[in-house]
Order: C-alpha cells, then sequence, then structure tokens
C-alpha cells in the first residue's frame, strides 16, 4: 500500500483485517495523522443520502460508505478507538433557485425511502445563534454527518498496528514488474516486493504510475500521458472558537453555498468551528480566497464574525483530469489505483477500500 492518507490508511486497515499481509509506506509519515494531502484539508463531512443524484457508480459508492462507515465507527469504538462523529447535514437555500433545488431533491430522496426533511423559516429561525442570510429554507438528512478526520487516521492506524499492520515512514519512486509481481524502490534505496500494490497517495499516484515500466500516465500537473492524469486543487480552511458553545441540536454541518459550517462539540466545550474548504487551483493558496471563507462574502452573522481564528490550514485534493472521481482502476495485472478522490476522501474511504479487498480477493494472485 503506497499512500497514508485516509484512502490508503482505510484500504490498509480493512485488507489487514481481512486476514491479509499489508505494509504501509508513506513518505509523510501520515501513518500517526494527517499530513500534507486532501486528509489535511478535509472536513469530515459525509453527504451521501444529501448527494445530488440517485444512481449511478458516484451514488452507489457514497451508499455503500455510509453504511460502513457506521460499522466501522462501532468496531472502532469496540476496540477502543472511537471517532468522535456528529448526526446530521442541514442544506441551506439562499435564493429562490436554490430552495426549489433542495425541494426537487427532497422529493426524490424521500420517494426512495431516505429521511431528508424539509425545514422552513420558521424552525431555521429557530436556530441559535442565527444562520448566514439570505436562508429561505433548509433540507436535513438525517442519516448523514461529520466524523473527525484526525481521528479517523489515529484510530484506522492504531487499530492497523494492533492487527498486525506495518507502517514505514519511506518514499516509494518506481514501481518494477517483478516474477508476478511488482517490485517497489525506495527514495532510501531500499526495495520491498509485493504480490500486489495499491497506490492511493493522492497527486504522486501519476508520478509512480509513470514510473512502472510498461504503464504509461500523464504527470500530476496534466499532460498528454494517458487516462490517470491528476492535479493538484488546493483547500484551505478555518478552526474558529466561538464566544459561547453551539447548541447540541446543531447538525453536523451547515451547508451554505458550497460553505460548510462544522461544530466541533470535541473540543473547547464545543467552542470551536470548523469553516471550509476552499476550492483553489494549483498549489499556492490564495489570501483572498480564504479572507471571502472567513465572512462568508459578506453575509457572516455578527457571532461568526466575532469568533477567533485559531487555526488556519490547507492541503492538496487530487482531481482527475477528464475522469469521473475517484479513480478506483487496475492499470496493469497486481496493480490497483485507489486515488483521484478530490474532495470525498473521507466519505469514499470506506467504499474505495472495499473495492480493492474485492480485486484482490477476485484473483489472488497478481495474475
Amino acid at each position: 500500500m503506497v499512500g497514508g492518507g485516509i484512502v490508503g490508511l482505510a484500504c490498509a486497515w480493512w485488507l489487514q483485517g481481512r486476514g491479509h499481509t499489508v505494509l504501509l509506506l508513506d513518505g509523510a509519515g501520515r501513518g500517526e495523522g494527517p499530513g500534507r494531502s486532501g486528509s489535511l484539508a478535509a472536513l469530515g463531512v459525509l453527504m451521501a443520502d444529501s448527494f445530488h443524484r440517485d444512481r449511478g457508480r458516484a451514488w452507489e459508492l457514497r451508499q455503500r460508505s455510509l453504511e460502513l462507515w457506521s460499522r466501522w465507527r462501532h468496531e472502532l469504538a469496540r476496540r477502543g478507538h472511537p471517532i468522535p462523529y456528529r448526526s446530521g447535514v442541514l442544506l441551506l437555500a439562499a435564493d429562490g433557485a436554490e430552495e426549489e433545488r433542495l425541494a426537487a431533491l427532497g422529493a426524490r430522496k424521500r420517494a426512495l425511502g431516505l429521511p431528508l426533511e424539509p425545514w422552513d423559516r420558521r424552525r431555521l429561525d429557530q436556530l441559535e445563534p442565527g444562520l448566514p442570510q439570505p436562508t429561505l429554507a433548509g433540507l436535513h438528512s438525517g442519516r448523514d454527518g461529520q466524523l473527525d478526520p484526525g481521528s479517523a487516521l489515529a484510530a484506522l492506524a492504531a487499530d492497523g498496528r494492533e492487527r498486525g499492520l506495518t507502517l514505514r515512514t519511506e518514499t516509494a519512486v518506481a514501481l518494477r514488474p517483478e516474477g508476478g509481481g511488482w517490485r517497489v524502490e525506495l527514495a532510501g534505496g531500499g526495495v520491498e516486493r509485493a504480490a500486489w500494490v495499491v497506490l492511493a497517495a493522492g497527486n504522486a499516484s501519476g508520478r509512480l504510475l509513470e514510473a512502472a515500466a510498461g504503464v504509461t500516465a500523464g504527470v500530476e500537473t496534466g499532460g498528454d500521458g494517458g487516462p490517470w492524469v491528476l492535479e493538484p486543487v488546493l483547500g484551505q480552511a478555518l478552526e474558529l472558537e466561538l464566544d459561547r458553545p453551539l447548541p447540541t441540536h446543531w447538525p453536523g454541518a451547515v451547508v451554505w453555498r458550497g460553505i460548510n459550517l462544522v461544530p466541533r462539540p470535541d473540543l473547547e466545550g464545543g467552542r470551536r468551528l470548523w469553516l471550509g474548504a476552499t476550492l483553489e487551483p494549483g498549489r499556492e493558496a490564495d489570501p483572498d480566497q480564504l479572507s471571502g471563507l472567513r465572512d462568508l462574502g459578506g453575509a457572516a452573522p455578527a457571532w461568526l464574525r466575532q469568533a477567533r481564528v485559531v487555526r488556519r490550514w490547507q492541503g492538496l485534493r487530487p482531481r482527475p483530469l477528464g475522469r469521473p472521481a475517484p479513480l478506483l482502476e487496475q492499470p496493469a495485472p497486481g496493480l490497483l489505483m485507489a486515488s483521484g478522490h478530490y474532495r470525498n476522501g473521507i466519505l469514499l474511504a470506506p467504499a474505495s477500500a472495499a473495492w480493492v479487498a474485492g480485486q484482490i480477493e477476485a484473483r489472488p494472485s497478481g495474475a
């Protein structure tokens, strides 16, 4: 396994628990927590039922992951590694067009038997502190929610080690087919051999595919190399400290015009809030984007403007070029790609792990 963000750790943990022997290589040392990857800029919002589609691959992956995250959280808590979780996602409509879209979305999902509930202005006005304005209507998804990404990374790493998972802070620089399996060359000059290699290294996955003999992929910044081109998209987020705790009836996340307001009940007695994340091309953070996020483009209520910024952070999310995210594919025998999750690595990590395990267990060797 190459890559120690949430997807790589989820795949490694799931495989190890199913009886496979797994070595996870992570050059950034993310086995103990998030590093400079998509996991760093993640807010942990799980939007599955409230996803705008209700059929197709993306929908099925989200539904599978929602089911698995529920099972995984209970299993990890039972084994002494709880992950803080807050249920519910509330989508807000700021204008008439958004209000119509939310009403149609809710009607479609309720027809499928999913518990998406419309919230009118009266109910929204009962939320204290007040919501960003304008807010005309809301749609609450009770099965969706938010989990803490850092805690999830730590829980999977710690429980994985207890199951026998090996995590090493080393960077894979090249892959070579060898004897029906793969030779993994490391930056320090070492070599590892494996029947299967899973690439979950985010933006670095494209470079490793380029280095694999007989496998052609584009470089991470674009190009004409092949179907696995990944581009880095930067996200910035903020952690705020409020004057008073958010009430318990606030949902796991409130989404207003694409911006997530995420309560942190596990920190400072419920007075912490995550706000994010921006969506910026390339690798350089734009301070104007962060400023616009801070005041919601001028729509932030007074309590949010008065909050103290305690942390700023950023990370790179890998986005496939010309292909739907994520890339769950087998570029060569014994070589799997589980990358390019873009903004949904936390949500889709369990479904990605299940796909990887299915590919390996359907073909026990790399043939």
